[in-house]
């Protein structure tokens, strides 16, 4: 995937359709600046906004991906592929929010032992003590807050009797027994019980 070639296609197209940078921005709810990247090629838009991005300059998610605009001869093969390039760009994506919720737990976990081991190796008052040790709690709640927000919206868990795979709600992962990444919850296709596994993507 050229992220140089795919951003100068999104210039050209928007172009063509006599719309700013700030234009085209407004129409999909982000800044100017993001338009700005995208055509640079420093990033690429949201997977959330691609189908918007391309009605807007009236291109397909094909057209998008390869940087041109495609005929029907060989759309199959290439639509194909393009296929294949989201799901290692999901894969990609989720792989990354799963390490940054690993990291962040660490972080917390060793800041609220470094408040523990304050509290009990230096000499301060009740009271000092008292703050620390909330503060510690309360920054290891928070953060475990954010990897369980992290853990339901990244990737997919996968049904064992249906093989759904799905986004579950964040109370279900909350207060389902797990082991590492898998957890045991009701499927909402099939609503059998079972150990449902993390997976990267939609499809299998």
């Amino acid at each position: 995937m050229d992220q140089a070639a795919i951003g100068k296609f999104i210039s050209q197209c928007r172009k063509e359709k006599h719309l700013t940078q700030a234009q085209l921005a407004e129409r999909l709810g982000v800044s100017d600046r993001a338009v700005s990247k995208w055509e640079t090629g420093r990033s690429m838009p949201d997977a959330s906004i691609m189908l918007d991005l391309c009605e807007q300059i009236d291109i397909t998610v094909n057209d998008l991906f390869n940087a041109r605009r495609i005929n029907m001869d060989n759309y199959k093969e290439i639509a194909e592929r393009t296929m294949l390039e989201l799901r290692e760009r999901e894969e990609q994506n989720t792989k990354k929010m799963l390490s940054l919720e690993i990291v962040i737990a660490a972080l917390s976990i060793t800041m609220l032992l470094s408040f523990l081991a304050i509290v009990f190796l230096i000499d301060m008052s009740k009271t000092s003590q008292g703050i620390l040790i909330a503060g510690g709690i309360v920054q290891f709640l928070t953060a475990m807050a954010f990897c369980l927000k992290i853990e339901t919206e990244a990737g997919y868990y996968e049904c064992p009797n249906c093989g759904e795979r799905y986004v579950p709600k964040f109370r279900n992962v909350i207060f389902a027994q797990h082991i590492n990444r898998t957890r045991k919850m009701r499927c909402p296709h099939c609503g059998e019980k079972g150990w449902h596994k993390k997976v990267l993507t939609k499809q299998k």
